[in-house]
């Protein structure tokens, strides 16, 4: 992976661990980047009912939307010569950003069933399924950033294959630390934003998509 892909696998990586956090604590448990968590959460609500069970449900459907929506807009950039991955990630800004406007007019936010509560956990998984579909689509070199399981089973497999001498188990393992790293260090950093500035916290990822969709080459 060349230094470009590895800078870039690590500013995703802790986008989507700080915004699944920040998200989990603001909206009464909700996972926006690791989505498919939330047929855990519509699990425990089928058996202890709770006002969170509506917002689960919507933001499934929303999220394959979101998904469906970015892989049609990039097959239309690729045949109109537009620039793939620069767009992908200023669509996922834009979504941020309505997410955080939605946040801002829903404060005080006191009930999970409230319309501008669920309206801001289904802008903020649209935002996140567009980072999954580009993802999956146009960084094909680079790891996953947003679910970290098969990543971590890979990194754990490639770090005992590394011990026993395979040369080609220690260049994936190098490929797959850093986007680990920085999701753990994402979900400690989502954490403490909410604390501190609660909703404002996701300025930081518009920021960095931001940062992330000027520095695209493509």
């Amino acid at each position: 992976m060349e230094r470009g892909d590895t800078k870039q696998s690590v500013a995703l990586g802790f986008l989507a661990g700080y915004v699944d956090t920040l998200g989990f604590i603001g909206l009464f448990g909700l996972f926006t980047a690791h989505v498919t968590g939330n047929f855990v959460l519509l699990g425990r609500g089928m058996a202890q009912p709770a006002p969170d069970i509506w917002l689960k449900l919507l933001v499934f459907p929303v999220f394959v939307l979101g998904v469906a929506l970015a892989r049609l807009l990039i097959l239309h950039w690729q045949r109109s010569g537009g620039r793939q991955l620069r767009n992908s990630l200023l669509l996922q800004t834009l979504l941020m950003t309505a997410s955080v406007v939605c946040a801002w007019l829903a404060t005080p936010v006191d009930r999970p069933d409230a319309p501008l509560i669920m309206l801001t956990g289904m802008l903020c998984a649209s935002a996140m399924a567009v980072q999954n579909a580009y993802g999956k689509l146009l960084l094909g070199k680079v790891a996953a950033t947003t679910v970290m399981t098969g990543n971590v089973t890979q990194l754990v497999i490639d770090l005992v294959d590394t011990l026993r001498g395979d040369a080609d188990a220690r260049g994936r393992l190098k490929k797959l630390v850093w986007p680990v790293l920085a999701f753990a260090v994402g979900c400690i950093s989502g954490a403490l934003a909410f604390m501190l500035a609660g909703f404002n916290g996701l300025l930081l990822p518009c920021a960095l998509l931001l940062w992330l969709a000027c520095a695209a080459k493509d």
